[in-house]
């Protein structure tokens, strides 16, 4: 038995209120650095880290100080750190079982790029063939308010002339955003097809193993 343990033994031998309480708190003073012991948590170890032991003199736990304000918001910033990175984790497993689900090969990440990229410039030449047509209407009736330079055009031709202005202006702004669109349609199967390599260390149209 070491000189500390005896000592502390000693100390419960001839202390009966500790005897009878049956366990024993102590904590080192931040002051005096001395030991200080109780059969209940003395007051100068309140808020500090301290020992509880048996009528024996065995340790039975160890009690940590309570967190500072800083330390608690710490605590709780690196849990939430983890909660969003597991979070991130399960999404991402999510994901790529998704990818493998829906593409069986490589090819078929060629196919469904090419569907998609073919939908959309679909709709950009369609545009464009309207935007042809929206125009000619317009020079016809920018023609037929030449004869109303001088005087009052009738209120009819001039709504159609705003409005024929109107639809040409959406088809633009349409066609703009289908472009924009088809970069984002590349830029995701070269993504998917990048993270199929990856999963699989596939790079042709073998099918994956069920």
């Amino acid at each position: 038995m070491s000189r500390a343990v005896a000592t502390l033994v000693l100390s419960l031998l001839t202390a009966p209120a500790w005897a009878a309480a049956g366990e024993l708190f102590c904590c080192t003073d931040p002051a005096s650095g001395r030991r200080i012991c109780a059969d209940m948590l003395p007051q100068q170890c309140r808020g500090l880290a301290y020992r509880v032991f048996d009528r024996a003199g065995n340790p039975i736990r160890n009690v940590a100080a309570p967190l500072t304000p800083e330390q608690k918001a710490a605590a709780a910033a690196e849990a939430q750190r983890k909660k969003e990175e597991e979070e991130k984790r399960l999404e991402q497993r999510r994901i790529d079982q998704a990818l493998l689900t829906t593409y069986a090969t490589a090819e078929d990440i060629d196919l469904a790029q090419r569907k998609a990229e073919g939908d959309v410039q679909l709709t950009i030449q369609n545009a464009t063939a309207k935007i042809t047509e929206l125009q000619k209407a317009q020079r016809k009736l920018a023609e037929e308010a030449e004869f109303y330079k001088r005087k009052a055009m009738p209120p009819e031709l001039d709504t159609k002339l705003r409005t024929v202005g109107h639809e040409i202006r959406l088809q633009q702004e349409l066609i703009q955003l289908k472009r924009k669109e088809l970069e984002a349609v590349r830029t995701k199967y070269d993504n998917d097809r990048q993270r199929y390599f990856q999963l699989t260390g596939r790079s042709s149209a073998q099918p994956v193993e069920p």
